[in-house]
């Protein structure tokens, strides 16, 4: 009965990581974008680039004058100062008298039923001068001149509520570094390949794109606003579509972002990302939940019939086995470099099978733990 079980655990599990491996995430790791162009002139709409930010004077002295460097004619920079006790004020009012096309609005408080990046987020959306908007945070930085471009073509050009964009992190030794480009593809494989498949649940706030006339038009953030995070994540997954989103897979619009330091500040803040998605869509859950079960029996089931058959010394099985799982993990080597290389035009160091193992953790306990809270900081 406990062979059966372990066949039964490894064979289910790898038939649907080949699945989603060979007819979800192919979509993403192998795509091509059209050469097609359709010769109609679109007038070049303003553009409000949207970021919030507290305590972030050291990445914004950076990101605002990189902004303006932007390939793009009509465009303002809208900064949201949240409430900042470092030096961001005067850092803004410096700016301001060098960048015409640069304001603030400051955040003095957050009323009590609302989180505070939510509330920074509508109060930005609602001053800002352009119907389109185009989201990204203080640590985030735009890969080339074009980002404002290519960002915003699929709602300027192509009447889509939604444009997805990708964002990446700096790549730097260590293995929390490693382990963060691990996870930032994986997750980008899900969102980015369902949404080629007409099938959207998610996206980024470090690069997003919708219209303020939309924003207003559905209330913002009603029925999530005492969420702590979501503003992207549970925002998409309520109101895109098949038919009203675009992805932008592009790596001249992707934004590359500051990686967190500590193994700390990273499951803080993957604690409120995992959260977030307990407020998914039913079935977009079963997307992602689907994956990870499939995954633990892959492994279970594997590792299991492995040291069974090793003992056993029955070798021909122990080869099939083996020989399964090495398959696999070579697919699953092809798929992320070549992901790597479609979204952001590189590929970062990682080691992804330790880190792919590691996801077990990273799935059933840290998932788990942030499910489960009723609240998150």
């Amino acid at each position: 009965m406990g062979l059966f079980l372990l066949w039964f655990f490894f064979g289910f599990g790898i038939l649907i990581q080949g699945g989603y491996l060979l007819m979800v995430f192919s979509r993403t790791a192998w795509y091509t974008r059209g050469s097609k162009k359709s010769g109609i002139q679109y007038p070049e709409e303003g553009v409000t680039v949207l970021v919030t930010a507290r305590n972030k004077f050291q990445h914004l002295k950076v990101l605002i004058p990189k902004l303006f460097e932007q390939d793009y004619p009509k465009f303002d920079v809208m900064i949201v100062n949240d409430q900042s006790s470092d030096r961001t004020k005067r850092l803004l009012e410096d700016l301001m008298a060098q960048y015409p096309k640069l304001r603030s609005v400051t955040v003095k408080y957050t009323p009590k039923h609302v989180t505070a990046k939510k509330f920074a987020i509508t109060l930005g959306i609602k001053v800002a001068k352009n119907d389109v908007i185009l989201l990204t945070d203080a640590d985030s930085l735009p890969n080339s001149d074009q980002w404002i471009r290519k960002m915003t073509a699929p709602v300027r050009q192509e009447g889509k509520t939604f444009a997805l964009g990708f964002s990446g992190y700096q790549d730097q030794p260590g293995s929390l570094n490693q382990w963060i480009q691990f996870e930032t593809i994986l997750r980008a494989l899900f969102y980015l390949s369902f949404g080629l498949w007409k099938a959207p649940f998610m996206g980024t706030g470090k690069n997003l794109c919708y219209r303020k006339s939309f924003f207003m038009e559905v209330k913002g953030f009603k029925g999530f606003w005492n969420i702590e995070g979501g503003d992207d994540s549970i925002f998409v997954n309520t109101y895109a579509s098949g038919a009203n989103t675009k992805l932008v897979i592009d790596a001249n619009a992707i934004t590359v972002a500051a990686p967190k330091e500590t193994w700390k500040e990273y499951v803080q803040q993957e604690k409120r990302l995992l959260h977030a998605e307990r407020y998914f869509r039913v079935e977009d859950k079963r997307k992602m939940g689907l994956y990870g079960v499939s995954h633990a029996l892959y492994w279970i089931g594997g590792i299991g019939l492995l040291i069974y058959f090793g003992i056993g010394l029955q070798w021909e099985y122990f080869l099939v086995v083996l020989g399964s799982m090495s398959l696999r993990s070579i697919l699953l080597l092809v798929t992320f470099k070549a992901t790597s290389k479609t979204v952001q035009g590189n590929v970062p160091k990682m080691k992804v099978l330790l880190n792919d193992l590691l996801y077990l953790a990273y799935f059933w306990v840290l998932g788990s733990i942030s499910y489960q809270a009723k609240t998150t900081k």
